[in-house]
């Protein structure tokens, strides 16, 4: 319904997630100095904003003492569920109008969230609660997902049939893919191959959870 999500960051994780990378090397939003293509992130949990952090930040800022309520540091677990149950009439009750998408708790609405990446940015679904809950019964992971940053991520696109739990930045990385690179009704074959490979690299990073996980 509202895109939410900061749309200049995503546009900055989906440059990363090309083959091409960007030439300018970044810096720490913290302290200033530089950091590697691939760093960590914090999340302002006052607007939803990541900010790069060098790894000394993150090892500061990943004491809750020190991120005094206002940040969170974004971990870096990914977990393949590949005995994940998610049936088609579930699907169909958390009441979704694509196939892909993704899901957090929200420390400040106190509630889990929806949210589909669209060729207008991310686009919040209103979750149907009862339905939520009962996947979670279903799929104990869910209830150790930590709250803003981690997310479980669905693919159920074009046959697909991908769980994953990821970090959110992730997550905006898939949202900026596809804002940027989705061209007239149905994307364009470029975009989906760009959505296939970051799938495929996802999955390789990842590591295959045990299952059942209580």
């Amino acid at each position: 319904m509202t895109d939410t999500l900061p749309s200049s960051r995503l546009r900055r994780l989906a440059r990363r997630s090309t083959v091409e990378r960007e030439s300018a090397q970044e810096r720490c939003e913290l302290c200033g100095v530089p950091i590697a293509d691939r760093h960590r992130h914090l999340m302002n949990l006052d607007d939803r904003e990541l900010m790069c952090a060098c790894q000394a930040c993150t090892i500061l800022f990943g004491s809750k003492a020190a991120s005094a309520g206002h940040y969170r540091l974004v971990p870096d677990r990914r977990l393949r569920l590949p005995g994940f149950e998610l049936s088609d009439l579930t699907w169909e009750e958390l009441r979704l109008p694509v196939e892909l998408a993704f899901f957090f708790r929200s420390s400040r609405e106190e509630r889990v969230m929806a949210y589909y990446p669209s060729p207008m940015g991310p686009t919040e679904s209103q979750l149907r609660l009862e339905a939520w809950r009962e996947l979670e019964e279903a799929n104990p992971v869910l209830g150790t997902l930590e709250p803003d940053v981690e997310a479980l991520l669905v693919n159920r696109a074009r046959g697909a049939r991908e769980y994953l739990v990821v970090p959110i930045d992730d997550c905006y990385a898939l949202v900026g893919l596809i804002r940027t690179g989705w061209r007239g009704l149905t994307g364009g074959k470029e975009v989906w191959e760009r959505i296939g490979s970051f799938f495929d690299d996802l999955n390789r990073r990842a590591k295959e959870a045990a299952w059942p996980t209580g």
